[in-house]
């Protein structure tokens, strides 16, 4: 017997009993009570306590607008994985492409554009997983929301849900090789406990909300 397999070994025959998972369903409610009243208005506010942003929009339109007043396409390099928004995005990356460039040519993204199954009031965070960011040759794109300058996420109002209980509920026995949940721009306050936006990933997050 190998010393890996000695220790594997030890490790099962001293394996805690296995325990029931604690009943939630009446601490979900209550949670759930405390953000529901106004999902819209609880998610704003709790985005934009963590650096995010929130764009109210009522149509594709307002957000070519918004874009286009506070990027100068052409200049920026914008990317979109929403063929919504072609019109903006220099290019528009969705499902599977025969063009030869490889994920680490996105490293001069200025702002890339992606869209969410679903946000959480109770920590502004969106959930996002692989199919919604497409793939170059067959190599996912997981990069996308943590390589630009600047990350937009565009999101309905009726998929937002009050708290995480009622996100794992969403999210169910779903079956995806890549995902996360996203909750407003890069951060840290490990220096000093003074907040620093931009650390390692995008330095700005806005959620377009349709409406």
């Amino acid at each position: 017997m190998t010393s890996r397999e000695k220790i594997l070994q030890a490790v099962g025959q001293n394996k805690p009993k296995s325990t029931a998972l604690p009943e939630l369903t009446e601490l979900a409610r209550i949670a759930s009570a405390n953000f529901a009243d106004d999902v819209v208005k609880r998610f704003s506010t709790t985005l934009l306590g963590i650096g995010g942003g929130v764009v109210p929009v009522s149509n594709w339109a307002g957000i070519e607008q918004y874009i286009r007043e506070h990027y100068t396409t052409g200049k920026h390099r914008i990317i979109s994985t929403l063929p919504q928004l072609a019109e903006v995005a220099n290019m528009t990356w969705r499902g599977d492409t025969t063009d030869p460039v490889l994920p680490h040519t996105l490293a001069d993204v200025e702002l890339a554009i992606i869209a969410a199954h679903f946000g959480v009031a109770e920590n502004g965070a969106v959930w996002v997983t692989e199919p919604l960011l497409g793939s170059i040759q067959n190599r996912p794109l997981r990069v996308i929301p943590f390589i630009a300058q600047h990350l937009a996420v565009v999101l309905a109002v009726e998929d937002l849900v009050p708290t995480m209980h009622d996100a794992y509920d969403r999210i169910g026995t779903e079956a995806y090789p890549f995902g996360v949940f996203i909750a407003g721009p890069s951060k840290t306050a490990d220096i000093e406990q003074s907040l620093v936006l931009g650390a390692h990933g995008p330095k700005t997050m806005t959620v377009f909300l349709l409406q």
